[in-house]
């Protein structure tokens, strides 16, 4: 069988976007299963992670599967000298499937072509997060019933989110409009705003953040200000709290309107606004799990299919 990686969202169809929702619609259903019993994971976090890691354990782990792996580089080989590649080549000797965050752009795909088993990218520098892209748009068909000809508001640090760059590329299929909102130093990069507009995508700009900016969303994709990017920390502290979103500014929103956001979240969302019913990025977060099962057996080639006829589920 074909190696299959999941390493950008961009590669994509619009049927196998909606192929893994549907696969992981499944998994809501029934999470627990031994579907992959047997199997190995690795996960290899080159870069601090919570929710991606631990989702991704949790996922293998409730799908039958052992996990292997490191939560940090410097209790690795790597402290020695060992390249990416030798670490990898070696990892894939134990097993089936390797899981890996990496500080640099374009390592995922570096480890796809090197590695002769699959590779899942959870997350490279500040270029892409194609699991966290596949839970979002779970998110967003499952509170908006479609995907198709959404407002789509994204907030905050557009320049090094990796998060809004994988959505707006997913998004290309679903005919949205975009809003970006961000002030010009965190600006959406012209490269994705020239994807925008080679493939019709329609977008609009504002660095202005109040309730009459955001009264037309249907989503609200709030990001973090990710001081770790950063090279010039003065340059970090004059940007870190341009935009908060408070309850007050939510008295205009459309009673559609969900609020995402990949967290971890510092202080772009106010505590109070977790009350709210148009607050979903924790119910987001858990949707990483029945997302990250979905990624992890197609990867390893199991369809929808093979998981709607699994007879291990164990229900609680």
């Amino acid at each position: 069988m074909e190696k299959r990686n999941f390493v950008t969202i961009a590669d994509l169809s619009k049927d196998k976007i909606l192929y893994l929702i549907r696969l992981a619609q499944e998994f809501e259903n029934h999470p627990d299963r031994e579907i992959l019993k047997g199997r190995i994971v690795a996960t290899l976090f080159f870069e601090p992670s919570t929710r991606t890691r631990l989702s991704f354990e949790t996922a293998a782990n409730r799908l039958g599967a052992r996990v292997i792996g490191f939560t940090d580089a410097k209790v690795t080989s790597a402290t020695k000298g060992e390249t990416l590649k030798d670490t990898l080549m070696m990892v894939s000797n134990y097993a089936d499937v390797i899981v890996m965050r990496h500080y640099i752009e374009g390592a995922a795909q570096y480890a796809s072509e090197v590695a002769p088993v699959p590779i899942v990218n959870a997350g490279d520098g500040a270029h892409q997060h194609p699991s966290q892209c596949l839970l979002d748009l779970y998110s967003i068909h499952k509170t908006q019933g479609t995907l198709e000809n959404l407002n789509i508001y994204m907030v905050g640090d557009l320049k090094y989110g990796r998060t809004v760059h994988s959505l707006l590329m997913a998004m290309q299929h679903f005919n949205p409009t975009f809003h970006f909102v961000a002030p010009a130093e965190l600006a959406m990069p012209d490269e994705y705003k020239l994807y925008c507009k080679q493939r019709g995508i329609k977008y609009v700009e504002h660095t202005d953040f109040n309730e009459d900016v955001i009264a037309d969303a249907d989503i609200l994709y709030m990001t973090r200000v990710q001081k770790e990017r950063f090279t010039d920390l003065m340059e970090y502290e004059k940007v870190k709290d341009v935009y908060t979103l408070t309850n007050s500014m939510l008295c205009k929103a459309k009673d559609n309107m969900r609020i995402l956001h990949p967290l971890p979240r510092v202080n772009e969302i106010a505590y109070d606004v977790d009350a709210n019913p148009h607050a979903y990025y924790i119910q987001q977060a858990k949707n990483g799990l029945y997302a990250r099962e979905a990624i992890l057996c197609d990867v390893l080639g199991y369809t929808l299919d093979d998981v709607i006829n699994d007879k291990t589920i164990f229900e609680k």
